[in-house]
């Protein structure tokens, strides 16, 4: 998605999400207003947020759409990660905050993450207005193919009869969520990270770690844990993982005692140690 704008000859701005000391993600509006130009259209935004977890709230969705309507800019919405919300969490998508705001957006889900079926190549928008969806549909002419039959077929019997089984994979999931985060805050043995709201996703920050490589190097090598990353493609996330806890508890809490030993070789004086098992 991000290679888009340039395969189409236009120019992407880029504007981090703001971040308060414990990591705390809120959308930047100042950032966007100086980031606009005479050439301006759309913005493209994700929620709930890949990578950093956030669950975006009403007021912080309704200043955004505010924006884009003062500015006449469309929005393209990710929001394929809505199916994967922990307690206390309620998905909101952007285009249902007025009649407005409807026709200015783009909508794009999937069940490829809520159901762990990305190989089988389906996806969808959800385009109310007619006159955009006509030029969504002409601007993908010859280089969009149609959804394949297997994909339609999962698809189908994922929404239609995958409630209970989703139901139970969130409260696992929550539960290694929990797991990572009290490893993290209480033991104090790997990187700080935000408490993730949505996704399977944890955000952890290595910014002061003085790592003798780049973070997923360093964990790779030396850990032989393989995490992601976005600093080469994002700007707000230079120094930072991915760290995918959509996994059995014993691989994560593998995963989670490698990392601490690797990281304990360098850790800074004074800081606390992890306990041993």
């Amino acid at each position: 998605m991000l290679r888009a704008p340039a395969n189409a000859g236009l120019e992407r701005a880029d504007v981090p999400l703001r971040c308060t000391p414990d990591l705390h993600y809120t959308p930047d509006l100042d950032g966007l207003i100086a980031a606009l130009t005479p050439q301006s259209r759309m913005l493209m935004f994700c929620n709930p947020h890949n990578p950093v977890g956030r669950v975006f709230s009403r007021d912080e969705l309704e200043e955004l759409a505010n924006f884009c309507l003062r500015y006449d800019l469309y929005i393209c919405s990710d929001e394929i990660h809505c199916d994967l919300l922990f307690s206390g969490h309620a998905h909101l998508p952007i285009a249902s905050l007025s009649p407005e705001m409807e026709t200015h957006t783009i909508t794009v889900m999937a069940p490829s993450k809520t159901f762990n079926i990305p190989g089988l190549k389906y996806a969808f928008a959800v385009i109310p207005d007619a006159t955009l969806r006509a030029s969504f549909q002409d601007a993908r002419a010859d280089l969009v193919s149609e959804p394949n039959i297997l994909g339609l077929v999962a698809a189908l019997a994922a929404y239609e009869d995958g409630e209970e089984w989703l139901r139970q994979c969130l409260a696992y999931l929550e539960a290694n969520r929990d797991y990572l985060v009290d490893f993290v805050r209480l033991e104090y043995a790997i990187c700080p990270t935000g408490c993730a709201r949505g996704t399977y996703l944890a955000w952890l920050d290595c910014r002061e770690r003085d790592l003798p490589a780049d973070p997923i190097v360093f964990f790779l090598d030396q850990a032989r844990v393989g995490v992601g990353g976005w600093g080469a493609i994002w700007s707000g996330g230079d120094g930072f993982v991915r760290l995918n806890f959509g996994c059995p508890r014993s691989i994560l809490a593998d995963g989670l005692d490698r990392m601490a030993a690797a990281l304990e070789v360098r850790a800074p004086e004074g800081r606390k140690q992890r306990a041993p098992q």
